[in-house]
């Protein structure tokens, strides 16, 4: 059964639920009556932990604050061991029974004694009474479908969307390897979760296998080179290193044990099935929180399938990734994206140390200051790390197993609330904790006074229960076929990685077809060309063979310094670049006419390859006339070709870095916005609480005037009423007339007190204006808290492209080569690889 099993809470306004950067997670269940509780994202950068027993609602509620980071715009990357969260994906805005039939359990139908049909129909009913109550409808679930994109990876299986796992023993970037405390952390990890998934319980400390696997991975990293698992094992046997420490390599690890640990990783490779581990896009971070048009995604990494130590390979590999993502970012005290890992238990524990606790120790005590907010769902509290738990600044407890469970989480209360012995009332709290029903939460925040009691709302996705692979592949049958997650959209946002080692061509320059059907016969000796044209060749081809030796092709090979400025958006950028075109007959007229930029500066120092076929190199390309016009050609096919594209969003002063995708700007835009309009409403709120406390003071004060000429006017009354009572009575009793002083005193005392009477109307007016002031501020307040909605919406921001050419007098051509590259068609600089370069543009 889903979680969402009780009665919905009292129907409440829609206008109350939606708040600029608060998550709706349900009402205050020790207020009856209280408004709609929020809770601040930006709260969530401290940290979270739900405990809760199996019934508690602990699913529900974390599924709850998924769904509200995503209808505000904030990505989250899931680990999901159990198949839960997957439940994000049955969203259903028209809330029809045939939305609900091909996910009811059909097996829970036939016990209630209901047909599927008619269980469909009860549960779609209960399901929209339930978000009505909780004042939500169909529409808001669209909203939230339209928010956010939800794709369910499965690493190591083919039911969901695949993820290649072992490419992420790829060197990390620049400010991993610089750090070497960071450096050390990530070897550690990467090491300890592939021999875990190999079954080799390694101490980083003691263990040979670990200690030469981490040797192995600091010495290619440094140097800059990627690893595979293949490549790994082949280093097992020829580390390219003789000593460890001080010992020789053969004593510290004789090569008949390093073959046993290479057959050991073999086995791995070579298991069936294994190669789903290396299909699809290699872990990145933010092709994982964005889509390549910047929108928000909730990436699910279902983990249900494996068993625990291909688990715990995963988890670690996919911290490491997420940390050294978060160290890459700008420092913000927005939430940026959020880690929400479903029952925790076994990657954080209090005694041992897996893999992973390593980097989620480091997230917690870290990411804060990059915006990156960690949730942390577990059953038992004390399978839990204290050192997580005292960085974790929100706790959601639930109900709880057991009396020690309830102990540990009260201490841990008191230590997040700052509390001293005695200030926090452990017997009210046990009984607190002890009367919890489901889905009602004891929230303690480090941000808040004291611990309150909430019930959570209702979910709008239907929470159905785990997810069966079956239900997981229907679900993602028809994303397989797109591209890979975006990565391309993102390059450089994951980190600092430097560009590819070899040249690759950009999407720039054209290759004439007619040039390439064209070619020139071939020979084992190259061309003789002037002294003065220096000859490089481009990448090494390995060792041809003379019955099958590669094939290289001449081409002008240019690289040049650029310098692009523009003080009004702070630009002064200069740019190194390598542009290759073919050399052939046709480049007697424009030598540069076929060019295209290679992403990286090639490597100039490849001996030539032997053995080797040349195509020749025509006489008239080379002559000196025309190698005379090469560098001023260069420089107009620079300055033509070669434009500084960047964006830009005037209202925020914000302009893209050079190299920075339009994707990856707008969502550092969506960020800046974000922080922007938090200010905004921060001044908004307390320019208009200074107002209310003027007011607040005046209505203090006209109170207290009220309350003396009240008892003033009473007074005055009561005297008024007993002068005149006195003198009647006397002229009756006395047989005198009523004299005229008496008259006129009476008369006084009547006068005095309508006069006084006037000063309590006059003063109840007073405080009949300060109320309509208050209401009138509080419809002020509203509408500037819309304005500023608007007016910092991602949506409304206009974004603009600027085109900057390079300076034309700063053009520098370094030089210019006769380049040899090799004629394959799965080369980036060949000749078919080049034309599929252009042809992609």
């Amino acid at each position: 059964m889903p979680e969402n099993d009780r009665n919905a809470s009292p129907a409440i306004p829609a206008s109350a639920i939606e708040g600029l950067g608060e998550f709706y997670l349900g009402l205050r269940a020790d207020e009856p009556g209280a408004p709609p509780w929020m809770y601040d994202s930006r709260d969530l950068t401290t940290h979270a932990v739900v405990l809760g027993m199996t019934g508690s609602g602990k699913t529900g509620l974390c599924v709850t604050l998924l769904e509200e980071a995503g209808l505000d715009g904030i990505p989250a990357l899931v680990i999901d061991p159990k198949g839960d969260i997957g439940n994000l994906l049955l969203t259903f805005p028209d809330l029809e029974p045939g939305d609900f039939r091909p996910w009811i359990d059909e097996a829970e139908a036939e016990r209630k004694g209901l047909s599927p049909d008619d269980y469909a129909e009860a549960t779609a009913n209960r399901w929209r009474e339930g978000l009505e109550g909780s004042g939500q409808d169909g529409a808001r679930i669209a909203r939230l479908r339209a928010a956010v994109d939800i794709p369910i990876y499965t690493p190591g299986a083919s039911h969901g969307l695949p993820i290649a796992v072992l490419r992420s023993f790829e060197a990390p970037g620049e400010s991993i390897l610089a750090d070497a405390d960071a450096l050390t952390e990530r070897i550690s990890a990467a090491v300890s979760g592939l021999l875990s998934l190999a079954g080799i319980d390694a101490d980083p400390m003691r263990s040979r296998e670990h200690i030469l696997l981490s040797r192995i991975l600091e010495r290619g990293w440094t140097s800059g080179r990627d690893f595979d698992l293949g490549a790994l094992i082949r280093d097992i046997q020829s580390p390219g290193f003789d000593r460890v420490g001080v010992l020789d390599l053969e004593s510290f690890f004789p090569e008949r044990d390093r073959f046993k640990l290479a057959t050991a990783l073999n086995n791995l490779l070579a298991a069936p099935g294994f190669e789903s581990w290396l299909e699809g896009p290699p872990i990145d971070i933010p092709s994982l929180l964005w889509t390549p048009e910047g929108q928000p995604r909730i990436a699910i990494c279902s983990i249900a399938h494996l068993d625990e130590p291909e688990r715990m390979f995963f988890v670690t590999l996919l911290l490491n990734e997420l940390l050294s993502w978060a160290r890459s970012q700008p420092g913000t005290s927005s939430l940026r994206a959020i880690l929400y890992i479903d029952e925790v238990m076994g990657y954080l524990p209090p005694t041992r140390n897996p893999p992973s606790k390593s980097p989620l120790l480091t997230l917690l005590k870290q990411a804060r200051a990059y915006g990156l907010g960690i949730v942390l769902a577990t059953q038992n509290p004390v399978d839990l790390d204290y050192k997580g738990l005292g960085n974790t600044g929100t706790w959601f407890l639930g109900r709880l197993q057991t009396e020690r469970d309830k102990e540990k989480v009260i201490d841990g209360l008191e230590s997040a609330s700052g509390a001293t012995e005695g200030g926090l009332d452990r017997k009210q709290m046990d009984r607190i904790l002890s009367g919890l029903e489901k889905r009602t939460f004891l929230v303690g925040n480090v941000h808040s006074d004291a611990p309150l009691l909430i019930r959570s709302r209702w979910a709008m996705s239907y929470l159905r229960g785990p997810l069966t692979r079956p239900e997981i592949r229907r679900l993602m049958a028809g994303r397989r076929s797109e591209p890979s997650a975006g990565a391309a959209a993102h390059t450089g946002s994951s980190g600092d990685r430097g560009a590819a080692t070899g040249p690759e061509t950009a999407e720039s320059g054209r290759v004439d077809a007619a040039r390439a059907r064209s070619a020139p016969d071939l020979a084992s000796d190259r061309t003789m060309v002037p002294p003065e044209l220096r000859e490089v060749f481009l990448a090494p081809l390995g060792s041809g063979t003379e019955a099958s030796p590669p094939v290289l092709r001449p081409a002008l090979l240019g690289l040049a310094d650029l310098h692009y400025v523009r003080k009004s958006l702070g630009v002064d950028v200069w740019e190194d670049v390598a542009i290759l075109s073919p050399l052939d007959d046709a480049s007697d007229s424009d030598p540069w006419a076929g060019a295209a930029e290679l992403q990286s500066i090639p490597d100039l120092d490849h001996p030539a390859p032997d053995p080797a076929l040349f195509a020749s190199v025509p006489a008239r390309a080379i002559g000196a006339k025309q190698r005379r016009s090469w560098p001023p050609r260069l420089k107009a096919w620079l300055y033509r070709e070669r434009p500084l594209r960047l964006y830009r969003i005037p209202a925020l002063k914000l302009t893209s870095n050079p190299g920075e995708s339009e994707s990856a700007f707008r969502v550092r835009a969506r960020e800046e916005a974000r922080s922007a309009r938090s200010e905004a409403v921060s001044k908004i709120r307390d320019t208009y609480r200074r107002k209310v406390a003027s007011i607040d003071k005046k209505l203090e004060a006209a109170h207290t005037r009220l309350d003396r000429e009240q008892s003033q006017y009473d007074s005055q009354k009561l005297e008024s009423f007993v002068g005149i009572g006195s003198t009647l009575l006397e002229t009756l009793l006395g047989g005198r007339s009523l004299t005229g002083s008496k008259a006129t005193t009476a008369a006084r005392r009547v006068s005095r007190a309508a006069s006084q009477r006037d000063d309590v109307k006059r003063v109840e007016k007073q405080i009949e204006d300060l109320e309509a002031q208050l209401g009138e501020i509080e419809i002020e307040l509203a509408d500037e808290l819309e304005h500023a909605r608007a007016d910092w919406s991602p949506e409304s921001l206009k974004l603009e492209e600027v085109v900057l050419a390079p300076r034309k007098s700063e053009i520098g051509v370094e030089m210019i080569a006769l380049a040899w590259r090799p004629d394959d068609p799965e080369s980036p600089t060949g000749r078919s690889g080049m034309q599929a370069d252009e042809d992609l543009r």
